[in-house]
């Protein structure tokens, strides 16, 4: 990552900005809006809950017209909005911009999407595993109901939520094996219930009626949350990008795809962030969302290097695994299933044999059945940098442990499992919060971070997404937004 672009006093531009040492001058400037208030004031319209699909979308309200100007092109390289990442973060906060009101927006990403953590997810939209006691709660509710929303939307198009988005309603269970488990489980139910969300325990007996292939033991039960959904991460990003591409042709949107962000633009005459430098580009945006999740703090770091500002958004890389099998005909599953040890990552941990303690090693169960019919199975978490690496120990890890829940895992030879497995590995934006960043740099109004959602990022993307939107347009959020600042986390 080359070193920060950082604005230098001139008599002649507001535009000069400094890389790698040598000043250059960018003479393709940024229209200079007049807003009532905030950053875009009150004049840009806005639609709440826009759910845009197949490239249709509600009528938008009249575009209002500011004197002596045209209205910005993608090919301009002048945007209104600039977001730096394309996991499901950055792109449905591209497409509630596109959606919600008449701003133009520009997507930039080192890679191409589904490259970091959205494409290795599992791709469950369960509550059952939540607290309701969180400040994550109202945020994750939020958004499940917004991307139930969504899928009915497309049904009601005449199209299958599963094509589209991958999505299928197949209800979660939260099991566990020990009398201890059971008591925490029905008390997990009873938050839930109360919280608003239909869960149920189940005995063994119970569980097994419904989940038949899975084994607690005689002490274990589980929690039931019938409602709870899951899609493809593949599909639904795939689908996203297609709502935002349809808004290419009025020049409101655009991609730029295999170009690392190496500096920022700060304006000399505001103090703001005016642009974003690529390794082709140079973007100009009256707002900037930082959405690179693990890598949102190497990235702020390297953009701040050498100014003033103080920020360390402490977002660390979690590297987990998951296995698929494609067509394991030995084990059928009814609905998404998870161990209790995952909701506090303890669980079934093994030392890695490292002095580092923050490298210990955390395996929990979860499996899926995916649009395609392939078994799921994970899942890891360990801090190892940014090593994307198959570590085949762990994979073996996470099949044991499948295999004490699953005894038809156990059937096929490891020669067998080793042989047709596929393993995925992602990292995932960990906060030691455990909640994510929402909201602007402080000291900076026209830069947001959305980052930090550790393994929630398919979850709560459309949430996050309407939050985002809101700040920037000066709007009230839907969900309390104090909880997500960057304000006395990021330092």
């Amino acid at each position: 990552m080359s070193s920060a672009s950082i604005a230098v006093n001139s008599p002649s531009s507001s535009n000069h900005f400094i890389k790698d040492g040598v000043t250059s001058v960018n003479v393709n400037r940024l229209c200079a809006f007049s807003f009532e208030s905030g950053l875009f004031g009150s004049k840009i319209p806005t639609k709440k809950l826009s759910l845009s699909v197949n490239g249709t979308r509600p009528t938008r309200p009249e575009r209002i017209s500011y004197s002596g100007l045209e209205p910005v092109k993608a090919s301009s390289r002048s945007f209104d909005v600039v977001i730096v990442g394309a996991g499901v973060i950055g792109l449905t906060i591209a497409r509630q911009f596109l959606t919600g009101s008449d701003l133009s927006v520009a997507v930039v990403d080192k890679a191409v999407p589904c490259s970091g953590a959205t494409g290795a997810g599992q791709g469950y939209i369960w509550m059952v595993h939540k607290n309701s006691a969180s400040e994550t709660w109202e945020l994750t509710k939020r958004s499940h109901q917004l991307w139930k929303m969504l899928a009915e939307t497309i049904r009601d198009q005449g199209m299958d939520p599963l094509q589209v988005l991958g999505w299928k309603k197949t209800g979660s269970l939260l099991v566990g094996r020990t009398p201890e488990d059971s008591v925490m489980l029905r008390k997990r139910v009873s938050q839930l219930s109360e919280a608003g969300v239909r869960a149920e325990y189940l005995s063994t007996d119970e569980l097994h009626s419904k989940e038949p292939a899975i084994y607690v033991g005689t002490d274990g039960g589980a929690a039931f949350a019938p409602d709870d959904c899951q899609l493809d991460a593949h599909q639904a990003v795939s689908y996203i990008e297609k709502v935002n591409r349809s808004f290419a042709p009025e020049g409101r949107y655009a991609e730029f795809y295999h170009e690392p962000v190496t500096g920022l633009v700060r304006s000399t005459s505001s103090g703001e962030f005016e642009a974003v430098q690529t390794s082709n580009n140079t973007l100009y945006g009256k707002a900037i969302v930082v959405a690179a999740g693990c890598w949102s703090r190497s990235l702020m770091h390297d953009l701040f290097k050498g100014s003033h500002i103080q920020l360390d958004a402490l977002v660390m890389p979690r590297k987990g695994h998951l296995l698929v099998f494609e067509n394991f005909n030995p084990l059928q599953l009814n609905h998404g299933s998870m161990e209790v040890g995952y909701v506090d990552y303890q669980n079934a941990t093994f030392p890695l044999g490292l002095d580092d303690q923050s490298q210990t090693l955390s395996v929990s169960m979860t499996a899926t059945i995916d649009m395609m019919g392939n078994l799921v199975l994970g899942s890891s978490r360990q801090f190892a940098g940014f090593s994307t690496e198959v570590d085949d120990s762990i994979v073996l890890h996470i099949w044991k442990r499948a295999g004490e829940f699953f005894p038809k895992i156990k059937e096929p030879s490891l020669t067998d499992f080793i042989k047709n497995r596929k393993v995925r590995v992602g990292l995932r934006p960990y906060m030691p919060d455990g909640k994510p960043v929402i909201g602007n740099v402080p000291g900076l109004s026209n830069l947001f971070l959305a980052t930090g959602h550790e393994g929630g990022g398919l979850s709560m993307a459309l949430g996050t997404a309407e939050m985002v939107v809101d700040m920037v347009l000066g709007n009230t959020t839907y969900v309390d937004s104090s909880p997500f600042a960057a304000e006395g986390r990021c330092c």
